[in-house]
């Protein structure tokens, strides 16, 4: 355990891999070393499906000439390999188109201290253990009344981070553990059958939700989905559960990247510092919260990460920024570099959310006489370009403020800036995910049915 932990052999890695693309010719240079080890047990029907175990680093470099760049990685470097892998990464720089907004970050925004977010559980379990988990999840949805059987229950953990060196005097690293639940149970029988699932995933175990509340929730949800009905055609509020309110906040993010705002394919291209939310509405990005699942002490540019304010009092408040998108922009990065080792940089959301709000969900449904509670969405009918939605969804019908009969096989429509103007968020926001919202409220939306 402790050999994969130390990341030490891989700074050096990165550190040489810089230092010989210098030597061969480039005018600036970064490198990146990933680490990922990664086990997983999943149970069916009382016996051991699939037990899967990936563990290997991976390199990769980054070389400037002028305006041009280049990028190589590799899963193993000898000693004498990085001064032919900065060769061929140099030689490939030098006939790259060129872009001008390319380069290192400026050092005036590098992380100079990296704080400690409690990243990682070095207990990790064995093999042994995580198919105990998986056993007591799928044994808890077997107990519910009407499930029939079970798809999959699956326990898994792992490690993972980063190392990144660049030619400008920035060298830091970061390493996450992750664990995981997850248990999909079916009920009824024949062309009746129904299927749902539920889930845990946290970066220390302590924080896992047991796997007989995984399990059990996992059995009750697909009971609650037997006998579906069909709707008619119809305008009217719908409410999304947490488990997929958080999928508007990721169009939002989406939309907001600095990539799409530079090459104008956002429907947001013109909403900076509008209104877009009613007031009261705050989106937040956090890589700093503790425990975060995507929590980071700095982007993949090396800069320092901070929290920031997507929407404040509902007005859009900043893009989502790497070093070259802000430079295009003539914007400062915002710290949300994101790359594997064979990419260049691009932007990307952390743990981001949207704050709770006052109500619970229960109030937030009680005014609405007919409406849709969604708790599943099928397909990506979303165009970030026109700000078009439409997504095939699941869920229960809404009658005087209470959920009632499931219903499946319909589609929920709409435009996006509609859909933010008129959203409701309720008081019930957890953080399960790496992007996360409360039960949230959506008027007017066009429920197409039979």
């Amino acid at each position: 355990m402790e050999s994969l932990l130390d990341q030490s052999a891989l700074a050096a890695l990165a550190e040489r891999l810089v230092r010989a693309a210098l030597s061969a010719g480039a005018d600036a240079a970064d490198a990146v070393a990933m680490r990922s080890v990664y086990l997983s047990v999943g149970v069916r029907d009382g016996e051991v499906e699939e037990s899967e175990r990936a563990e290997g680093d991976e390199v990769g470099l980054r070389v400037l000439i002028g305006k041009r760049q280049a990028v190589v990685s590799t899963n193993e470097v000898s000693r004498d390999g990085a001064a032919s892998l900065a060769e061929r990464a140099v030689a490939m720089a030098r006939v790259a188109p060129e872009d001008a907004y390319v380069g290192l970050a400026d050092p005036d925004r590098l992380a100079r201290q990296f704080p400690d977010l409690d990243l990682i559980d070095q207990n990790l379990p064995g093999v042994d253990a995580l198919e105990q988990l998986a056993r007591r999840a799928e044994s808890a949805a077997l107990e519910v009344k009407g499930v029939t059987k079970s798809d999959t229950a699956t326990a898994s953990a792992g490690i993972g981070g980063m190392v990144l060196v660049t030619s400008h005097g920035f060298c830091g690293a970061y390493l996450g553990s992750r664990f995981g639940i997850s248990m999909s149970a079916i009920a009824g029988e024949g062309t009746a059958m129904e299927t749902d699932y539920d889930s845990s995933s946290a970066l220390h175990m302590s924080d896992l939700e047991t796997p007989e509340k995984v399990g059990r929730t996992a059995g009750e949800r697909a009971v609650r989905r037997l006998n579906p009905r069909k709707v008619a055609t119809k305008k009217l509020p719908v409410v999304f559960d947490p488990r997929v309110s958080g999928s508007l906040i990721g169009h939002l993010a989406g939309a907001c990247n600095g990539s799409a705002i530079a090459r104008k394919t956002s429907f947001l291209q013109d909403r900076l510092g509008t209104q877009i939310f009613s007031r009261g509405i705050r989106i937040i990005d956090d890589p700093l919260r503790r425990r975060g699942l995507r929590s980071r002490p700095f982007d993949a540019e090396g800069v320092a990460s901070r929290p920031m304010a997507l929407v404040e009092d509902g007005v859009l408040k900043s893009w989502l920024l790497d070093c070259a998108s802000a430079r295009e922009l003539a914007l400062a990065t915002t710290g949300h570099a994101q790359r594997s080792a064979s990419s260049i940089p691009s932007p990307g959301p952390t743990n981001l959310y949207l704050e709770p709000g006052a109500v619970t969900p229960e109030e937030l449904m009680r005014d609405i006489k007919e409406g849709f509670y969604v708790t599943d969405l099928i397909g990506m009918g979303v165009n970030l370009v026109t700000g078009d939605y439409s997504r095939g969804a699941a869920g229960f019908w809404i009658e005087n403020g209470e959920r009632t009969y499931p219903v499946s096989e319909v589609t929920v429509a709409g435009h996006l800036l509609d859909m933010f103007r008129t959203l409701i968020p309720a008081n019930d926001l957890t953080f399960r995910y790496g992007i996360n919202a409360p039960t949230v409220r959506v008027e007017g939306m066009t429920i197409a049915g039979h």
